[in-house]
């Protein structure tokens, strides 16, 4: 579905295309002119950040990380945003996760309608990187939430919970670090010459606040990798703990089975014709078990 906006008195136009479709497509191509190239980026779902400038169509294209406002497995996720510039149109291809992108952008042109098509898109890219924040500051209210739980008790639950954490990073951490690199490299094009000054501001702020999302998403994803490393770690000693008292207490029921098979033989015997026979053999057992005991003690310690 298309919807259409005219913004900046008339010298430019918004046209928001959501739930896109191959048909949707093929009718924006005839109408705008739009090549097959960049309209086939708006339907791949797995496209990474990217940007082109086409300077014989004059045509610039920006394909950029949008988080989800929803978990989906526990955990969020990031889909690939398109948007295309051509004679002063905005295009802006939204799905069902980045949907809200199209509000952000009817919002600014509420407060500002006089601001230029690549005005718009930077203060646009600028609220995407924003975005990011109120999901990391939860992933990183959810971790110290796990830590306390998983001091007081180690159990399956608060792990699985802890690494639906640390995959939902993954997706933050990879998406923020794309978007960064996007943005420099739009300092490279011809494009960027051709910016007014305030463009070229406004597109300075979009890459700091991409910055500073790598930079967060970066630490609570090492904050979480540390805390994961410390769990398992604890997890492999309290084992190694379990294994060391099981050898312990196999080795010490060994004795008494040994003494007792001993002296059970069907051969003459010391104390095999006394009263307390059985009794005897018990203390030798105690005796070497304590032995036992101290001499492995000595060895752990």
């Amino acid at each position: 579905m298309e919807h259409k906006r005219e913004f900046n008195q008339g010298a430019s136009y918004w046209v928001q295309v959501d739930n896109h479709s191959v048909t949707t497509l093929s009718e924006l191509q005839e109408k705008y002119q739009l090549s097959d190239e960049m309209l086939t980026y708006s339907l791949d779902k797995n496209e990474r950040a990217r940007v082109e400038y086409d300077p014989e169509e004059h045509a610039f294209l920006l394909v950029y990380n949008v988080p989800h406002r929803h978990k989906t497995d526990n955990h969020y996720e990031t889909s690939p945003m398109t948007f295309i510039i051509k004679e002063h149109h905005l295009f802006s291809f939204t799905t069902e996760h980045t949907s809200y992108v199209a509000d952000m952008m009817e919002n600014l042109l509420h407060k500002n309608s006089k601001q230029s098509e690549y005005s718009l898109l930077f203060h646009t890219l600028f609220l995407i990187s924003d975005s990011f924040f109120p999901l990391i500051e939860e992933v990183n209210s959810e971790r110290m939430r796990l830590n306390q739980k998983l001091r007081e008790k180690t159990t399956n639950k608060n792990l699985l919970e802890l690494s639906d954490l640390e995959i939902g990073l993954v997706y933050l951490v990879t998406a923020t670090k794309q978007n960064a690199v996007l943005l420099q490299q739009i300092r490279a094009l011809n494009i960027f010459h051709r910016l007014q000054d305030n463009e070229k501001e406004q597109l300075e702020d979009a890459l700091i606040e991409a910055k500073q999302a790598v930079e967060m998403t970066n630490l609570a994803a090492q904050v979480i990798d540390q805390l994961s490393g410390a769990y398992n770690n604890l997890l492999n000693n309290n084992l190694n703990d379990t294994m060391k008292f099981l050898t312990i207490w196999s080795l010490l029921l060994t004795v008494p089975t040994i003494v007792t098979g001993f002296f059970g033989m069907n051969v003459p015997l010391p104390f095999s014709h006394s009263v307390f026979g059985w009794g005897i053999a018990m203390l030798i057992s105690i005796g070497l078990s304590v032995w036992m005991l101290l001499a492995m003690w000595r060895r752990i310690k």
